[in-house]
């Protein structure tokens, strides 16, 4: 069944979903993030739920903008990447190395969850403030690019709120 503009008209999936592994199947979006230190989103991705998180690393990391220092050049990089198990593949490990980025990635079998934690809870916090945008907690879009717009705006309003709760404007 095709609707007035020629598209499928199936509410719940579009392009980029997948069966969600751990949500009874249903086809969810899964959102990748990289934050700053405190918090501030530097580069968003989205995926199917099945989509192995390892693999969205990389297009991750290309994607982080050139960052304005006070002194010097833009940095084009990280300097130091905080990663959970699911990026625990020596391939990832080299690829960070090969680039100059230092990387504290826990490994499978070996390090408790807990020791990254100190560092997790940030990426978590901007989860859960990206969470609270009804867009976002039920994709609507059927279309990848404007559920990755709508997501890329989310990030846009949390630097926003950030920085201004921090200038004191």
């Amino acid at each position: 069944m095709r609707d007035r503009l020629g598209e499928h008209a199936s509410p719940e999936k579009g392009d980029l979903t997948g069966p969600n592994p751990v949500d009874r199947g249903k086809y969810d979006p899964k959102i990748h993030l990289i934050t700053e230190r405190s918090g501030l989103p530097s580069s968003v991705g989205i995926s199917g739920a099945n989509l192995h998180d390892s693999r969205a690393l990389i297009p991750l990391v290309k994607g982080i903008p050139p960052i304005r220092s006070r002194r010097g050049r833009r940095r084009r990089k990280p300097g130091e990447l905080h990663a959970d198990k699911g990026y625990d593949y020596n391939h990832l490990r080299r690829w960070l190395r090969g680039r100059g980025i230092a990387h504290r990635i826990s490994r499978k079998g070996v390090e408790s969850s807990q020791r990254l934690g100190r560092h997790r809870w940030t990426v978590e916090r901007t989860m859960a403030w990206l969470a609270g945008c009804r867009r976002l907690h039920r994709r609507y879009e059927r279309k990848a690019d404007h559920f990755l717009a709508f997501t890329s705006i989310a990030c846009t309003l949390i630097c926003y709120r950030r920085l201004t709760k921090r200038d004191g404007l």
